[in-house]
């Protein structure tokens, strides 16, 4: 093949891009901390305090990786140039360059990407919560697809999801469910889908085949090993057991020592179905309840910060943020930053990623319009 035209551009470009990131990426510092955990790693006593010899190895496991990544970037930007000049005499090499240059600027998008996150748990683990909304059955039904596309985006960013607990419909779909997902930035990533989803369809439900909307829900909240000054009081705690009955095989492992934990003042509530034992899903329990709690007072720091402000915006959790639209047309439109696309099915499988960066470019204040989603 024939270089494309664009592409001593785009290496240029790419080029410019990275420098720009360098700031952001601090690879000096990066060394610096792995050699530092490494040494304490080799200690002979680091594995006689197992939970601390586990943060230090996870913390050890992310810098490493952030290193990695850009010591690929900056070695294969270097190859680029050398690639160009011989790809003008080789179609292979041509198409391993295109190759190569468009995984740098992929590569390159997802660390610009990280550059958006701000907020304090922005880097951390997140804890989801998807409840069904108006809509009765349909909400229900909707709730599980949401439920399905949510834990979807997850996957296909290489996090790792585990469900937490699953209250199954009384015909179809889900009540509600929760779900955990470890990886790098997704308390930051899925701010981007927090509030109501709305679906607008013919109802498989509805005998007459009207078209229906329904409504599901999505809380989202920081997981963090330390709390801070939150303090949970016994006598403000209400604990229920029962016996698992999630949506079915697909969703949860039933169990016998579900645990259900009321916190009185809040009103909040969350469950755990997950573990073998009692104990240990109420330890889950615990530490899904702290989060929740961290939540709410960032809910309310937000809130504080706007009215100080005289802003007049909607700072809360629950307002309407996307429109799934099946009949008379298909479309998804993100209501806060326009981005829309007509391939549902494609967004339902899980391909958020174009709301997403849309939705953390406007948190950013970047005044760009976003493109339309699987552009």
């Amino acid at each position: 093949m024939a270089v494309p035209e664009s592409a001593p551009q785009r290496i240029a470009d790419a080029r410019e891009r990275f420098v720009d990131l360098e700031p952001h990426l601090r690879p000096d510092e990066l060394r610096a901390r792995v050699a530092e955990l490494e040494q304490a790693m080799g200690a002979g006593d680091f594995w006689d305090d197992q939970e601390q010899a586990a943060k230090v190895s996870g913390e050890h496991a992310r810098a490493t990786r952030k290193l990695q990544v850009h010591d690929g970037l900056a070695s294969d930007l270097d190859d680029l140039d050398g690639l160009l000049e011989l790809a003008e005499d080789d179609d292979e090499l041509g198409v391993e360059l295109v190759e190569q240059l468009d995984s740098v600027e992929r590569r390159l998008a997802d660390l610009e990407e990280e550059r958006l996150f701000t907020g304090p748990y922005d880097s951390g683990d997140a804890l989801i919560t998807v409840n069904a909304g108006a809509g009765g059955t349909d909400a229900q039904d909707w709730a599980e697809m949401v439920l399905r596309m949510e834990m979807r985006w997850a996957e296909r960013r290489g996090f790792k999801v585990d469900l937490l607990e699953a209250s199954a419909g009384e015909q179809a779909g889900i009540k509600s469910a929760t779900f955990r997902v470890e990886g790098d930035h997704a308390y930051g990533l899925y701010g981007a889908e927090r509030g109501v989803h709305r679906l607008v369809r013919i109802s498989p439900y509805d005998s007459q085949g009207r078209r229906q909307t329904a409504f599901a829900g999505l809380e989202v909240a920081p997981v963090v090993e330390e709390v801070g000054d939150i303090e949970i009081k016994d006598e403000d705690l209400r604990v229920d057991t029962y016996r698992a009955s999630g949506a079915g095989g697909q969703h949860v492992n039933k169990t016998d020592s579900a645990v259900r934990l009321t916190h009185i003042p809040t009103g909040i509530v969350v469950a755990c179905q997950q573990e073998r034992s009692q104990s240990a899903n109420k330890m889950t329990a615990m530490k899904m309840l702290y989060a929740k709690l961290i939540e709410r007072a960032e809910r309310e720091r937000a809130e504080e910060i706007a009215k100080e402000k005289g802003e007049s915006q909607d700072v809360g959790w629950g307002s309407q943020i996307r429109s799934y639209v099946l009949n008379p047309y298909t479309m998804v439109k993100d209501l806060r930053t326009s981005v829309e696309t007509g391939n549902v099915q494609q967004v339902l499988d899980g391909d958020l990623d174009a709301f997403v960066r849309a939705w953390l470019l406007q948190q950013a204040g970047h005044g760009e319009s976003a493109p339309a989603a699987g552009a």
